[in-house]
């Protein structure tokens, strides 16, 4: 066996107090999930599931919503377009795979799947932080150089920033897949979360794995709170520019404008940091692996309440997508009607 042979070649890559057989080249993985028990399982199924269905159906309508009223075709609302269909599949890379484990009572995914599953979930967390940057520089423009703003925030611009945001995402993604590629054997196979993470990998290799979590938090830090400075800055210049307003109904109007951004930033930046601080003190994969739910499901899942809950050109685009849907429903059946009766005087 090849996997054999490579480990009788390298069996001083494993250091002295693990012993030999517990190293294991290894073809899958097991996602140990939330909970083991079996009674909570149905319960998990149909929570996630309409979570997810929720998730993707209120991103969606944000998308329709945009697409489908003229007024809304500015830059902020291609922002938000692209941060709703980022939140879709940042979603999608993790949660369909745990509501069919749980409903198929299986646990185990492929390596190639595993690194997949690793890869795009990276990918769409790291674009969603970049577009949130973007939407921040977009609201400093719009708050701080009104008169500038059309010219600023040009369609090639807001492009550019959506692409050089995607191109740095995928960057971290493969720069995060290939310190796990580098690792041959595992002590173990069960992975103490709901998807495949990279410092439950990096905790589970065989060989000492030092130089990669540095590489990793070194990578995580620059593309977490680079981005983090970018909007402090950004509102650091709106807040400063918002006080210099004489009037308090025009503060108000001003700040109104990037309520919702804000609201957002706090709810994605806010849970993320909050998982990832309480995971380096807490002694429970478990409990880390509870927490994530909050970031990677619950957040995705606000964000289109959010918005339409407190952004009233989303709230009038909605209503009007959905009276041109019962408007267009209420046509049908009266064509319907008319041709029945045609129909039957026919006969």
């Amino acid at each position: 066996d090849i996997c054999i042979l490579y480990f009788i070649l390298h069996i001083s890559l494993c250091p002295s107090d693990i012993e030999p057989q517990n190293s294991t080249c290894v073809l899958e993985f097991l996602l140990m999930g939330l909970s083991e028990d079996p009674d909570l399982q149905p319960l998990l199924f149909g929570l996630f599931l309409s979570m997810y269905l929720v998730t993707v159906l209120g991103n969606l309508l944000i998308n329709l919503a945009v697409s489908s009223d003229s007024h809304l075709h500015t830059p902020m609302y291609f922002f938000l377009c692209n941060l709703s269909l980022a939140d879709i599949s940042f979603t999608s890379t993790t949660v369909p795979k745990m509501i069919m484990d749980i409903h198929t009572h299986s646990r185990s995914i492929s390596t190639v799947g595993c690194l997949t599953q690793m890869s795009f979930f990276m990918l769409f967390g790291c674009l969603d932080s970049l577009l949130l940057t973007a939407m921040a520089y977009d609201r400093f423009v719009a708050i701080c150089h009104p008169l500038h703003y059309k010219v600023m925030m040009s369609p090639r611009l807001c492009g550019l920033l959506v692409f050089i945001s995607f191109l740095i995402s995928v960057s971290v993604s493969q720069l995060h897949n290939s310190m796990v590629l580098q690792l041959t054997y595992f002590k173990n196979v069960e992975i103490s979360h709901f998807f495949c993470d990279p410092s439950q990998l990096l905790s589970l290799a065989c060989s000492d794995t030092l130089i990669n979590n540095m590489i990793m938090y070194i990578v995580g830090a620059i593309s977490g709170f680079l981005p983090i400075l970018g909007i402090l800055f950004s509102y650091y210049k709106i807040v400063s520019s918002i006080l210099r307003v004489p009037s308090q109904g025009g503060r108000y109007k001003a700040f109104s404008t990037c309520g919702t951004h804000l609201s957002v930033v706090c709810l994605f930046y806010g849970t993320g940091l909050g998982v990832y601080l309480s995971s380096a003190v807490s002694l429970s994969p478990r409990k880390c692996a509870v927490a994530s739910v909050v970031y990677t499901v619950v957040t995705p899942m606000l964000n289109p309440f959010i918005y339409s809950l407190r952004n009233k050109d989303i709230k009038r685009a909605m209503w009007r997508l959905l009276s041109k849907t019962v408007s267009s429903q209420s046509l049908c059946h009266h064509l319907e009607c008319r041709l029945e009766k045609a129909v039957k005087v026919s006969i």
